[in-house]
């Protein structure tokens, strides 16, 4: 007699992430709980998996956060079905959580750069700004990420003195604070954004004469909390950094999909801003080999 194996089915298959996902933040909010009713705080040596250390690029002093300044929560995003499901989500973790005790969120916008208004626009507070030109992204739909920073900034009524720039697959797990330390931004530290093994790439957008590429930050631009004015200052530069980069054959296959992150750290630098890093400000949790999902962890 021959026995066939039946083949997991697509809908098989979603149950189980779905129970592995739920799984995982049950574990986490479970643990969170019991430290949070101890009294207790996050530290290395208990949970292993969480550096709660708030630190500076090597060879500068290190910077204890000090703000209950409120930020404005910002999330670009274009109007396709999939963007619009990510920034429901978001949003719905984003209410949860944003009048718990230690949040220092402020309101929301979803700056849609598609040029034209969606369903979501009484769904979620939502800011419609232009794309760039046609073809000027060379099919790199981030690039537009920048140029609707710059068009909010200009048009839109913002009451916080903060912004935390933010994209539609990050997920509030914790109410988060004002990490900066007055006009000193705070970002997180990616793994894979190394300026110093790309200097003869990075030295064509930051000469030397700006300093040492240990300057630029191992960061993007999101998630970034910074003060409105400096941010006004630096957007317009990182449109023009990124569009350079895209235009350089090099550096555009070099860099590839995390380009306009390159752009945003280079940007920063060349204004003279360094950003403190925390490595605990966000946890990325990989879906598949396209997908990764951002869960903000500080407490």
């Amino acid at each position: 007699m021959i026995v066939r194996k039946n083949k997991p089915s697509a809908k098989s298959l979603l149950v189980l992430f779905i129970m592995v996902l739920a799984f995982f933040f049950v574990t986490y909010n479970l643990v969170f709980m019991i430290k949070h009713h101890k009294g207790g705080s996050w530290v290395a040596d208990e949970l292993g998996f969480l550096d709660p250390l708030i630190r500076n690029i090597p060879g500068k002093v290190m910077v204890l956060a000090n703000s209950n300044s409120k930020f404005h929560v910002a999330v670009t995003a274009t109007d396709a079905a999939y963007s619009q499901w990510q920034c429901r989500i978001m949003y719905y973790w984003y209410k949860k959580v944003k009048d718990m005790p230690g949040s220092d969120m402020g309101k929301f916008t979803r700056i849609v750069h598609s040029g034209r208004p969606d369903q979501l626009m009484d769904e979620i507070p939502t800011f419609v700004v232009d794309p760039l030109p046609a073809g000027l992204d060379r099919g790199y739909v981030v690039m537009n990420r920048p140029w609707a920073f710059v068009q909010w900034l200009e048009k839109a009524d913002i009451e916080e003195e903060y912004i935390l720039m933010a994209e539609p697959d990050h997920i509030f797990v914790n109410p988060l604070p004002n990490l900066t330390n007055g006009n000193q931004p705070a970002g997180y530290p990616f793994f894979y954004i190394k300026p110093v093994k790309h200097g003869k790439i990075i030295r064509k957008f930051y000469p030397k004469a700006n300093g040492p590429i240990t300057d630029i930050d191992p960061i993007g631009n999101s998630p970034v909390i910074i003060q409105k004015s400096l941010l006004e200052e630096i957007a317009p530069t990182w449109v023009n950094i990124s569009l350079q980069m895209k235009d350089d054959p090099e550096t555009d296959e070099t860099f590839g999909w995390v380009l306009e992150m390159y752009a945003y750290a280079v940007a920063s630098a060349l204004h003279g801003v360094r950003h403190i890093l925390h490595d605990n400000f966000m946890l990325q949790v990989c879906l598949s080999v396209n997908g990764v999902l951002h869960l903000y962890l500080r407490k």
